[in-house]
């Protein structure tokens, strides 16, 4: 396993010491920098171009959703794309959820998540997956079924950012497809369908669906069905 480099941005210091022990116990975790603020907190992203940056809302000199604008833009500028961001924070509202997206998060992860949840967020963050917190996937996933497919909607930044297909999507699409199996049933998914209801609508064994799913969830590097969802919807495979 490789390891891990993660960068903290918190500005309560005792979160912060918190969460720099407990990564530190983390087999294959080693944090390369961390910062109070925001201002801060990016002189060490753009010097240090972590794995994974753990970046809080709430900073004293500008939010986490304008940090991550400015070291995407950073990113840019410098045909680097290596860091992704993980946003960990107290807020689940939508405003803040859709924000933290629109300004190129790659995952959000709520403050109370367990340790060994946040680990398994950072890996798949940096493996190139969003990692959406079960607490507020519900919100993500009620934006993406919102967004017009023409892009053109109330809110324009928001519908790019959400509504986009990522270049590793496309990649893992075009490496993996899905077979039309797959498809009827991430469709049912989409619609709210349980692995019963699936199996009832398909005429197929309950352990058969299950076998679909795993597969599905594989292919669209998801962790759960509502992930596997979003994904699906972002990337245009089911409407």
């Amino acid at each position: 396993m490789s390891e891990l480099n993660v960068v903290l941005i918190e500005d309560h210091d005792l979160t912060r010491i918190g969460l720099r022990t407990a990564l530190k116990q983390q087999e294959g975790i080693c944090i390369v920098g961390e910062a109070p603020n925001a201002s801060q907190g990016l002189r060490v992203l753009e010097s240090t171009q972590p794995d994974v940056a753990i970046v809080d809302i709430g900073l004293p000199d500008m939010d986490g959703i304008e940090l991550t604008q400015k070291f995407r833009q950073f990113q840019a500028a410098n045909n680097n794309d290596k860091t992704k961001i993980l946003i960990l924070t107290m807020h689940d509202s939508e405003d803040a959820v859709l924000a933290a997206f629109a300004a190129g998060a790659d995952s959000y992860c709520m403050k109370d998540v367990s340790i060994d949840k946040l680990v398994e967020a950072l890996r798949a963050t940096h493996s190139g997956c969003s990692w959406i917190d079960p607490a507020i996937a519900n919100v993500v996933l009620h934006q993406v079924r919102q967004t017009p497919s023409n892009g053109h909607g109330n809110n324009h930044a928001k519908t790019i950012a959400i509504g986009a297909v990522d270049s590793e999507m496309e990649q893992v699409l075009e490496s993996y497809p899905l077979t039309e199996r797959e498809l009827e049933i991430l469709e049912l998914i989409v619609s709210g369908c349980s692995n019963a209801a699936i199996a009832d609508r398909l005429y197929i064994t309950v352990g058969t669906v299950k076998t679909h799913v795993r597969n599905i969830l594989s292919k669209l590097c998801a962790e759960d069905r509502t992930q596997a969802a979003v994904r699906a919807l972002r990337s245009g495979l089911v409407a």
